[in-house]
Parts: structure tokens; C-alpha cells; sequence
């Protein structure tokens, strides 16, 4: 528990540690090994209501904070789960935050309720091969034919297809070279993932095998016009919505996998003896695993501040960019202390410390880049010209 936890926080904190506690880094080796979902994982968040946790009370959910959520998934993180047990129920509290704001009541009833059930499971597509993260310029293309729209195109990077029953999906239904600005014309889709008419490749990868990562195909794939959220052309407005808030749990995640390798670390310090003595005891061990904690300390304040200061409607997104950019760093540092620490050990998967550096790479490269995230801050806080 932290000292800075209001009550609400607290409980989240206590509720969730309760659940993953049920779920042993024993658990979590044997998910990564197997390359398997943790379904039971997910559906016991999900029995707990958690998968709620910011959606509104009258669809099911518990509408806390973006504050309590990003506690939640530190908590989960941090319990020896990693990025796998985090990311099988990321998409879940954030994803749908467009459908909430922007969808209209039918929609939301339609949608909402059995994602947090637990019964429906989403994805979320809107980077494409030839695009990366210049969002602004996708290719893919959805017309409108009566009552459906036709879409044809690809995307990659996408997590969760292989097991997902609905996809969040961005594209143009006007093409880049009509429209004024390249912000406009793009249109989003929350919809059933076809898979007759999307064809899913999974993409083989250094960490986080359970859950799988994929490139989509699709050509003719019909998707009913009331699964538009919005209006037409207006899909990339209501997906910055939730884009600070997706960075802010990002973060929270890797501290947590960074606390998590700094547990494992602080352990087989104090127990290894080499020479007569505790390893802890030397310093040249024992600083880079207390300045590892600083590190971490100090940019899980900020990851907190970020977090208020969007459930206060703060838009602006200099604090959710800086919290992710320190995270990704800090954490990929205590994960690879925690390797030196533990020497020839810390490279055996039975030890789980090599499971969290191979799963820290993902918040230094998503869902944005950390040279993205210094880009805006020295747009828009340092005043520099912009760079791309």
C-alpha cells in the first residue's frame, strides 16, 4: 500500500492483489511457456466486476477513475503476471472509452455490458503496415453501400485477434487525397471481428507469447452502419480521447513489472552468499537496486498525477506522455538490474526475472514510441518546431 492511496485507491489495491494472488508467477511461467490465454485469469477479473472499472454504473460498470484503474493494472503487473496478465485485460478498461463517450444508448447497452460481463472480448486495429505511427495517413478504406459499409485494407500490431469476439477498428471512409486536413475523413467501427471475411495472422515475438499480437487482412468485409461510433469522418477525434489515458496505464504497468523484477532482485540479494557475505551487502549491488527504486518511486508519483489531472478533464497530454516515457525507461532499468542481479540465474526462466525484461521492451516501442513522447514535449511544453 501507498501512503498517497485515498480510500477508493486503497481498495482497489487490496481487491485486486486478493485476485492475483490466486494466480502465482508459477501461473504466469506456465501461460508463457505454453503460449496459452490466461482465460481463467481474465474470467475471474471479470466475476470480480473489475473489468468495469471505469465504464458507468448502468451498463455494469464501476465508474472509478482513470487514478483506480491505473492502479489496477500496476497491481496486476506487479504481481508477477508481467505484461501477459496485464494485457489480457487492457483492452477491456480502456478501449471501449469512445463507445462510452461518443456511442449513443443503444450502442452502450449493446456493447458495454458483455464486455464487462466478461462474456465478449475486443481488440483494438489501428495501425497498418505501411503507416506505422503516422496514424493520420491510413489506407484502408470503408464505403457505404445502404445499410452497411464495405471495408477493404490491413492492419498490424494488433493484440488479442487470435481470441477476441469484437474489433475497434479506424478507417477512411474518405480518401487522404479528398480531404483538407488529413485528421478528417477517418471513421470508427466497433463491430463483430469477421473472421470469413478478415483473415488473422499472428506475429511470432520476443515476449508475451499468451497473448498474441497480429496482422489483419480483410477485403468485403461488411460491417452494419449502427456499429459506427460518431459520425462519419470524425473516428480520429474520438480516439485521442482515450490515447492519454491508454499511456497513463501503459505506465502503470510497467512500473509494476519493474517493482515486480525489483522484488525478485532484492530477494536473491539478501539470500545469495558469495565470498562469506550477503551479495546485498556489497554496494556495487545493492545501490543500482536502490536507485532502481527511486526511479521507479518517483515516476510512479507522476504516473499518479497524470491519472488526476485526466479524471479532472485535463486534456492536454504532457503528463501522460512524460509518465510513459519515464516508465518505459525506468522499468526496462530494474528489470535488467534484476538480471545482473541474479547473474547466471537471472537468464533461467524457472527465475522469471528474464519473462519481465523480455515483456519491459513493449512500453519503450507502445502503443507510441518513446521518441514520440519527447517529441510532444518539446512541441508543445518547450516550444521547439516541430520535427515530423
Amino acid at each position: 500500500m501507498y501512503a498517497d492511496y485515498n480510500e477508493s485507491q486503497a481498495t482497489v489495491r487490496e481487491s485486486i492483489a486478493k485476485i492475483c494472488s490466486h494466480f502465482p508467477e508459477s501461473y504466469w511461467l506456465g501461460i508463457d511457456n505454453a503460449a496459452r490465454w490466461p482465460d481463467e485469469f481474465q474470467q475471474a477479473i471479470a466475476k470480480a466486476g473489475w473489468l468495469g472499472i471505469m465504464m458507468p454504473t448502468e451498463y455494469g460498470g464501476s465508474e472509478l477513475g482513470l487514478s483506480e484503474a491505473t492502479i489496477m493494472m500496476q497491481t496486476i503487473a506487479e504481481s508477477g503476471g508481467g505484461y501477459t496478465a496485464s494485457s489480457s485485460v487492457h483492452m477491456n478498461i480502456f478501449g471501449l472509452s469512445p463507445v462510452v463517450k461518443y456511442g449513443n444508448e443503444e450502442q452502450k447497452k449493446r456493447f458495454l455490458v458483455p464486455l464487462i460481463d466478461g462474456k465478449e472480448r475486443a481488440c483494438f486495429a489501428v495501425t497498418e503496415p505501411n503507416t506505422g505511427l503516422d496514424t493520420l495517413k491510413l489506407q484502408s478504406l470503408a464505403r457505404r453501400d445502404g445499410d452497411d459499409y464495405v471495408l477493404k485494407g490491413s492492419k498490424i500490431w494488433t493484440s488479442t485477434a487470435q481470441v477476441a469476439e469484437k474489433i475497434l477498428i479506424l478507417v477512411r471512409t474518405t480518401p487522404l487525397e479528398e480531404v483538407k486536413k488529413p485528421s478528417e475523413g477517418l471513421t470508427l467501427f466497433y463491430t463483430d471481428l469477421d473472421r470469413s471475411a478478415v483473415a488473422v495472422t499472428e506475429i511470432k515475438k520476443m515476449g508475451r507469447a499468451a497473448v498474441d499480437t497480429n496482422q489483419l487482412y480483410f477485403d468485403n468485409w461488411r460491417v452494419p452502419a449502427a456499429d459506427r461510433i460518431g459520425d462519419e469522418g470524425q473516428g480520429f477525434k474520438l480516439i485521442m480521447h482515450g490515447m492519454n489515458a491508454e499511456r497513463v496505464l501503459i505506465a502503470g504497468e510497467a512500473v509494476g513489472i519493474g517493482l515486480a523484477a525489483l522484488r525478485h532482485a532484492s530477494r536473491y540479494a539478501r539470500e545469495r552468499v558469495v565470498f562469506g557475505r550477503p551479495i546485498g551487502k556489497n554496494q556495487g549491488i545493492a545501490h543500482p537496486l536502490a536507485k532502481a527504486w527511486c526511479q521507479l518511486e518517483s515516476t510512479r508519483l507522476m504516473i499518479m498525477q497524470a491519472a488526476k489531472m485526466w479524471d479532472d478533464g485535463f486534456s492536454s497530454g504532457e503528463y501522460a506522455n512524460a509518465a510513459k516515457y519515464l516508465a518505459g525507461e525506468h522499468a526496462f532499468t530494474a528489470c535488467e538490474t534484476a538480471v545482473c542481479t541474479l547473474g547466471g540465474f537471472g537468464y533461467a526462466k524457472e527465475y522469471h526475472v528474464e519473462r519481465f525484461l523480455r515483456e519491459v521492451v513493449i512500453p519503450r516501442l507502445a502503443p507510441v514510441s518513446r521518441e514520440m513522447c519527447l517529441n510532444y514535449i518539446a512541441e508543445k511544453v518547450l516550444e521547439q518546431p516541430r520535427s515530423y
